[in-house]
């Protein structure tokens, strides 16, 4: 019998210890995917500010073009 309960440990540590390598690797490629999106929102924040920049300009040049007018 002790050698049923000593299989039964040794399969239920096993288990365990492959969920905790599944878990660790979930949780390292969550904080890639984290890392990209967080890469990417910079990114789009960068365009976007460039984008109202370039905006501005062009409605200042076009209040400059209708004084003149």
């Amino acid at each position: 019998m002790d050698k049923n309960i000593g299989e039964q440990l040794n399969k239920a540590y096993e288990a365990y210890r492959q969920a905790c390598v599944e878990r660790d690797h979930a949780v390292k490629e969550l904080q890639q995917k984290t890392e990209n999106y967080m890469q990417q929102i910079r990114e789009q924040q960068e365009k976007i500010e460039l984008q109202n920049s370039i905006i501005a300009k062009l409605k200042s040049q076009l209040a400059a073009l209708n004084a003149n007018r």
